[in-house]
């Protein structure tokens, strides 16, 4: 790339990531995309809910900016966004619909959509369901992005009418993400906020195996738990955990568990950040399946593919600690080659580089 990108982004939540995975998935992009040389600005709606759990309040990396109301968001940033060689608004940004509106009037050739839920996105809007995004509002992005690649990238163009759908996975932060050397204390473990269509594959994989191993110890990390959840007496709950404390969180298990929510399996292709974290950390993952995770960490290689109960009972009983090391170490050599922040970033401006070449030399002979 020739020279650096002036990057505005919309989105759900940078500054917190207390039930959200967004913030983390923003702050390894934006990390990477700054060590890069481009300049961002991030404006996050200024809500309660995030406000009293801000764990990154003042990012090194970008300038945050908070507003209150789509108005406010228009009439102080509206110079920059309608100057900026990039504008980025994401999914579940709050009045989104009348965000994008907003921003396709003073950014029309500058905007693109970064979906961190694709799946879920796609099957609302299949229902009728219009919250953060409109069906009519797709073709208006230069690009979607897509937190999920393969046959929805297709489906995005000839269903939905994208211009041109690009996958845009998670990534992890190696400077933070890595081995803290801290013994293992749980022999499974799980990081997540509640969700109800993850929560029977929850129970089959780490729950029900916790009846069955009383001897070993669990732990379940993350809000918004139903308080009538039967958890047996091995399994330790912490309510939320910041990111400042995953590398330690998954340094201190010897396997880690990953469910994936219903929409994402059906739509396959969808990698949860957790899976690089927990990679980069140098922990064995046990994981449901869905199409597409082999070819990121392939079975029995890099991570372990549980459909039963008794998968996982038989992997905590059986696995060699040799065994685990290997799998563990070859899944984090993997993360750390392919799906770091600045990898991430380099994927995300080659693309927007392609769009933003033309709309400058528009702007620049127009004052000429």
């Amino acid at each position: 790339m020739s020279r650096p990108l002036d990057i505005v982004v919309v989105g759900l939540s940078l500054s917190s990531s207390w039930g959200n995975g967004h913030a983390t998935t923003f702050r390894a992009l934006l990390a990477g995309a700054r060590e890069l040389g481009h300049r961002i600005l991030f404006l996050e709606r200024d809500k309660p809910w995030y406000a009293a759990h801000r764990d990154l309040p003042e990012p090194g990396f970008c300038d945050l900016r908070l507003y209150d109301t789509v108005d406010e968001l228009i009439d102080t940033y509206g110079a920059a966004i309608a100057s900026a060689d990039a504008v980025i608004v994401g999914s579940y940004v709050p009045d989104g619909i009348e965000v994008i509106d907003r921003l396709a009037a003073i950014a029309p050739d500058t905007l693109h959509f970064y979906d961190i839920d694709t799946p879920v996105t796609l099957a609302a809007l299949s229902r009728g369901e219009e919250s953060f995004l409109a069906v009519r509002q797709i073709p208006l992005f230069q690009t979607y992005f897509s937190f999920t690649g393969g046959p929805t990238l297709d489906r995005l163009e000839t269903e939905f009418g994208a211009r041109r759908a690009r996958p845009l996975y998670c990534s992890v932060e190696p400077e933070r993400y890595a081995p803290t050397g801290t013994p293992p204390g749980w022999d499974l473990g799980y990081l997540g906020t509640y969700s109800p269509d993850r929560q029977p594959t929850l129970e089959a994989l780490l729950i029900e195996p916790a009846r069955r191993l009383p001897q070993m110890r669990f732990v379940v990390a993350g809000p918004q738990y139903p308080a009538d959840i039967d958890w047996p007496a091995n399994v330790e709950r912490i309510d939320h955990l910041e990111p400042a404390f995953h590398p330690d969180f998954y340094s201190r298990q010897r396997f880690t568990l990953n469910v994936t929510r219903a929409d994402m399996i059906a739509a396959g292709w969808s990698p949860s950040v957790r899976l690089f974290e927990a990679g980069a950390c140098g922990t064995a993952i046990i994981s449901d399946h869905w199409d597409g995770l082999t070819t990121l960490l392939p079975d029995g290689e890099a991570i372990l593919i549980a459909r039963s109960t008794e998968d996982v009972v038989n992997w905590l009983t059986t696995v060699t600690p040799d065994a685990r090391e290997a799998m563990a170490g070859e899944a984090r050599r993997r993360v750390l080659s392919e799906h770091t922040g600045l990898a991430r970033a380099r994927e995300l401006t080659a693309a927007l580089t392609d769009t933003a070449e033309q709309p400058r030399l528009e702007r620049t002979a127009a004052h000429a």
